[in-house]
């Protein structure tokens, strides 16, 4: 396991390191080679080669394009069915310790993600998950609310927190981490629209590359790089400007027809 410093800078701000490979590790952006995924016996991702190099990617498409499905493969909560993804030299879903260091992941519900009672156990977990003794990460979480002006949130229960500020939880949660790359599934998505705007200048400051899922061309139009999905498959890929002009035309095409009218599966 690297090394932490010991007296952070802000997670998340211009400054800091943002975080690195783990030891072993030469990171140069996840790679994914014919990598497919099957799941309940429904071909969900079809045959994907992508390398992720560039620090802002979107990717979009309608819901059940395989968004998410890509999301978890890159961070290796599922394996590809065939196929291979790699992260510099590791397979994120054989090398799942050393991917905690490389790829922090957050979910669109917080309360998909949440597992303790209390703040500063559930921002504990990680870091000691990672290595660090009972005591390390207690002091980092100190550190970190104490940086936020969050420092009355550590004996907190969770279930006294917000939709949006438990939300904002588990991006410090990831952000303890320090993860080279973060994976966001639909990030503003259900939070009300101060937060949205105090969520996103915050994703927007992070040093880190991300990864942003969305069906909103807007949540990703800053992007330096954008992917488009359909059916599983990638449809457009490239910049920003043009690949969204693109999926808001062929949305608004699906929209002026009656496109749900069929019944899925």
């Amino acid at each position: 396991m690297r090394n932490r410093r010991a007296d952070p800078l802000p997670l998340g701000f211009a400054g800091g390191s943002g975080g690195g490979a783990p030891e072993g590790a030469s990171f140069s952006g996840i790679t994914l080679q014919d990598a497919s995924v099957t799941l309940s016996g429904k071909p969900v991702l079809h045959a994907m080669s992508l390398s992720l190099t560039q620090r802002r990617i979107g990717i979009v498409g309608r819901n059940g394009s395989g968004k998410t499905t890509l999301l978890r493969l890159l961070a290796g909560l599922i394996a590809p069915s065939s196929g291979t993804v790699r992260l510099g030299n590791l397979d994120p879903a054989r090398d799942r310790r050393a991917m905690l260091a490389a790829v922090g992941i957050l979910f669109q519900n917080p309360d998909h993600q949440i597992l303790f009672p209390t703040v500063d156990e559930e921002l504990s977990f990680g870091l000691v998950q990672m290595g660090l003794t009972r005591a390390e990460a207690a002091q980092a979480v100190a550190d970190l609310l104490a940086s936020e002006a969050r420092s009355h949130w550590a004996t907190a229960p969770v279930s006294t927190l917000s939709h949006g500020q438990r939300h904002y939880l588990c991006l410090l949660a990831v952000l303890l981490m320090e993860p080279a790359t973060i994976l966001l599934d639909e990030p503003l998505a259900s939070l009300d629209l101060p937060t949205q705007l105090r969520l996103a200048r915050r994703l927007q400051a992070l040093p880190q590359q991300v990864i942003t899922i969305s069906h909103d061309p807007a949540a990703v139009a800053g992007s330096d790089r954008v992917i488009w999905l359909e059916a599983g498959r990638v449809v457009a890929d490239g910049a920003a400007a043009a690949v969204l002009a693109a999926f808001g035309d062929a949305m608004a095409d699906r929209g002026a027809a009656d496109a749900d009218t069929d019944i899925p599966g």
